[in-house]
């Protein structure tokens, strides 16, 4: 969908929601009608989404290819981006019934609420739970123990997620720093965290239907694990320099939303919260940061102009939805 798209379903777009008709003209549109408007909305909505879910997600997964670009995510991560995508579509399709002037400004205020129900949603086709919450039953069972009780909730959040743990079932690794952090003691070895989880399981099986629909069902839906890739692989320039640099000054743009946020949020003026952050992030990065010092001599030259500053102004509060 993101390369067959015409300017012109995207301008329609656009005027639909100016003029407050977008969902209602998506409730009556015939099929080839409702196909372009998801794909006009699809077009303004995914620049969104990639820059303000995805590509926080994948660097809090430590995925640092997935985090460059669209064309760098993995097949597993590429299908949760359009997931989350067509999420935001559908969430505008229905929702945007009142005159939206700045369309990616009213997106960038749904993404969380539109993705979040949707991921909700998905785990309970299922089976999984969509709030997983430990059961007082549960609790009991495992004897109050802070940590078993919190390893058996991230199992069920776990069983309800499409991805995989590589080779295996469980992300142990991962239980394992939680594990740490949680009891303050060394980082417990593969065989206690497999005994854990097979007592936690232990406990969920005395109720066994509930174990059957909340545990077994969903889990089952999983993807196969695969085979571990090897531990030495040569490594391969995949990318260009210019490529880099445009990803590293993709990184550098969210970070730089962040911050005004942040500012804003504490009461900053936008007049002056934006162009210091952006002095601050992009000021003095080098060129081979960034692929050259002509982007450091468009930043100056930009924030000498008022009229530019401006415009660099507006289009921030517009990102950000304020």
């Amino acid at each position: 969908m993101l390369g067959t798209v015409h300017q012109a379903d995207v301008a329609g777009v656009r005027r639909l929601a100016r003029d407050g008709l977008l969902a209602g003209s998506a409730a009556t549109a015939p099929p080839r009608a409702l196909a372009r408007l998801r794909g006009g909305v699809y077009s303004v909505a995914w620049p969104l989404v990639f820059t303000r879910i995805t590509r926080p997600l994948e660097h809090r997964r430590r995925h640092a290819d997935c985090a460059r670009g669209l064309e760098w995510l993995r097949p597993d991560c590429l299908d949760r981006f359009h997931d989350d995508v067509e999420a935001v579509v559908d969430h505008a399709l229905r929702r945007a019934t009142d005159p939206i002037e700045n369309l990616e400004g009213w997106l960038s205020t749904r993404l969380n609420p539109a993705t979040v129900d949707a991921h909700r949603r998905r785990r309970g086709e299922l089976g999984a739970l969509q709030r997983p919450r430990l059961p007082a039953w549960l609790g009991d069972a495992l004897g109050g123990d802070p940590w078993l009780c919190d390893l058996a909730v991230q199992i069920l959040v776990w069983v309800g997620v499409p991805a995989t743990a590589g080779a295996e079932l469980w992300p142990l690794d991962g239980w394992a720093a939680r594990r740490a952090e949680l009891t303050g003691e060394p980082v417990a070895d593969r065989d206690t965290l497999d005994g854990e989880v097979r007592r936690v399981l232990a406990a969920m099986r005395t109720r066994e239907k509930w174990h059957a629909d909340h545990v077994e069902r969903p889990l089952g839906h999983k993807q196969a694990p695969v085979a571990p890739m090897p531990a030495e692989l040569p490594a391969l320039e995949l990318v260009g320099r210019d490529e880099l640099a445009d990803a590293r000054l993709a990184e550098l743009a969210e970070e730089a939303l962040t911050a005004i946020d942040a500012r804003l949020h504490r009461g900053e003026d936008p007049a002056s919260a934006v162009p210091t952050v952006l002095r601050l992030v992009f000021g003095g990065i080098g060129e081979e940061a960034v692929g050259g010092s002509a982007r450091d001599d468009w930043l100056v030259a930009a924030l000498a102009d008022p009229a530019r500053v401006d415009g660099i102004v507006a289009t921030a509060l517009a990102i950000l939805g304020r």
